[in-house]
């Protein structure tokens, strides 16, 4: 497929620098850099927070944050 993208000038002369050295097109070396960018994309795990609760039921509650800032201040985590 056809497409027109714009890079930077130097960007390019750089590829085609890289091209060149390896006696490949400029296509191949464009090809070989999207494959490697969306690869690594692809590896990245989801971040996920590890449960931090705590007791021997480790049961969420629900509540709202004016009830959990008013028990902190109260001087009780209940």
């Amino acid at each position: 497929m056809k497409t027109t993208v714009e890079i930077a000038d130097s960007l390019l002369e750089e590829a085609k620098a890289a091209a060149s050295s390896r006696g490949v097109t400029l296509r191949q070396v464009i090809e070989e850099g999207l494959r490697a960018v969306l690869s690594r994309s692809e590896k990245k795990k989801r971040f996920r927070v590890r449960d931090g609760s705590f007791g021997p039921s480790r049961k969420r509650e629900s509540r709202s944050w004016a009830e959990i800032r008013e028990a902190i201040y109260r001087g009780r985590g209940e």
